[in-house]
Order: structure tokens, then C-alpha cells, then sequence
């Protein structure tokens, strides 16, 4: 994703080279899908169902944390939601003094890149908010990486607020296993909240900031189309961002 290399990542897709023939393949087209599929870039969304046990509305404000590899297409995901109010791109699951981007990305920190969810639970539910996560932001199947992104820092992982997002997400993950609604077992982890921690400013917004790097293109941008595809009634037109246009 990032164009510092990390020791527990690979490095070929932050290249200026990989950066220049993904470009070239971008403007003849058709090869530039072909490859993103073949190199571990963008994959089609999955229809699943939504969960069987909801949050009841309680609040006109929750917060949700997930982690779901690369957060720039996270973030860009879920800034599309009808019913979110703002997504943070940051980190979670380490200290406080560690969560700076360069030193997450020696995968050493416990942190993993995230994104932290302000929505109204009146408009779209924790459990939705799920769906869209396992659905079209990232595969959930993957372990301790998320497509070209490989370390801790991108593994798939769920912090939950309180006692009742913890149980929607294990009765949704065991819903979904026994429904074998992905090829491969959900290896996303339910992990204790212990603080998020904003990243850095040059990271929030990125997807919409830079529609044409090769990275989102590649990668994001097809998670974006996904959701409108899968989820056309969640879907809002202009995102939600962290630093609106002035």
C-alpha cells in the first residue's frame, strides 16, 4: 500500500517501479483488472446475509473499530455509508507511544491498521456495518495480510466498544462460518479495545484525495463500486470526510 518498506511486508507493490507499470497497465485497460486479480489486488464482493442478532438503537452516536487491512480503502469504504457521520484511518491494538505509521509497519507494534466508525445506530445498524466489513471491505479470509499488504499491521480484526458489539460479532462470524459463506474459515479476530490513535493527516481521506494513484485504483476504488453494487440503498454518493471541502 505505503511506499515505506516494512521488514514483515512486501515491498514489489511500493516501488517506483511497480507504481510506474501499474500506470502503464491502467491506460491500456483491461490488463490492469487482470493483473490487480492475479497479484492480489481488488476481489469481487460476496452477498451474504445479514446477521441473525442485532443491536437494539440505544444512542444517536456509536462508535465501531475494525481492521480490515490497507486503511485508505477501509476508510474509503465506509465514508460511503448512509448513516456513518465520520471514519478515521488510524491504529489499534498496541500502545499509544508505538502508533506512529513507521513504526506499525515493522509489524513489531500489536497495532493494526484501522479505521474508527462514528455512525447513527438509528440509520444503519453495528450489525450492518458488519455485513459491509466482511462483505466488499476487505476478505476476511485472509490472515495476517489483505491482498498485496502482508504483516500483523493488515490482518483482519474487530474491537469491540462494549459487551453487546462483542456478541453481535461473534454470533455474526459463527453465522457466517456455518453458513460457509466464504470458501475459507473467517480468520478476522475479536480483539480487546485498549484505544485508537488517529494516523497521521496525510492518510485520512486518502482515497477520494488521490483517485488515480495506482494503488487505489487497483485495489480500492473496485471495494467503493462493490458496495454500491451489493448495498445500493446504503450507499451515499458524496463521502463523509474527515477534513471537508472548505
Amino acid at each position: 500500500m505505503h511506499n515505506s518498506p516494512s521488514p514483515s511486508s512486501t515491498a514489489l507493490h511500493r516501488s517506483p517501479l511497480w507504481l510506474m507499470l501499474i500506470g502503464a497497465a491502467i491506460l491500456v485497460g483491461g490488463f490492469a483488472w487482470q493483473y490487480a486479480y492475479s497479484s492480489g489486488g481488488a476481489e469481487p464482493g460476496v452477498a451474504i446475509s445479514p446477521p441473525t442478532h442485532d443491536e437494539t438503537v440505544s444512542a444517536k452516536s456509536e462508535t465501531a473499530v475494525f481492521a480490515g487491512g490497507c486503511f485508505w480503502g477501509v476508510q474509503g469504504v465506509f465514508q460511503h455509508v448512509q448513516g456513518v457521520q465520520r471514519v478515521v484511518s488510524g491504529y489499534a491494538g498496541g500502545a499509544a507511544d508505538t502508533a506512529r505509521y513507521e513504526t506499525v509497519g515493522t509489524g513489531r507494534t500489536g497495532h493494526a491498521e484501522s479505521v474508527q466508525i462514528t455512525f447513527d445506530p438509528a440509520k444503519v445498524s453495528y450489525g450492518t456495518l458488519l455485513q459491509i466489513f466482511f462483505s466488499v471491505a476487505h476478505n476476511p479470509t485472509e490472515r495476517n495480510r489483505q491482498g498485496p499488504d502482508v504483516g500483523t499491521q493488515y490482518r483482519s480484526a474487530i474491537f469491540p466498544m462494549n459487551a453487546s458489539q462483542q456478541r453481535i460479532a461473534q454470533d455474526y462470524i459463527a453465522q457466517l462460518d456455518s453458513a460457509k459463506s466464504f470458501r475459507e474459515p473467517i480468520a478476522t479476530r475479536i480483539e480487546s479495545y485498549t484505544g485508537f490513535y488517529p494516523a497521521e493527516n496525510y492518510h485520512q481521506d486518502f482515497l477520494t484525495l488521490h483517485p488515480s494513484n495506482p494503488y487505489i485504483v487497483i485495489n480500492d476504488l473496485p471495494k467503493v463500486e462493490e458496495l454500491k453494487r451489493l448495498f445500493p440503498q446504503r450507499y451515499r454518493i458524496e463521502p463523509v470526510l474527515v477534513k471537508p471541502a472548505a
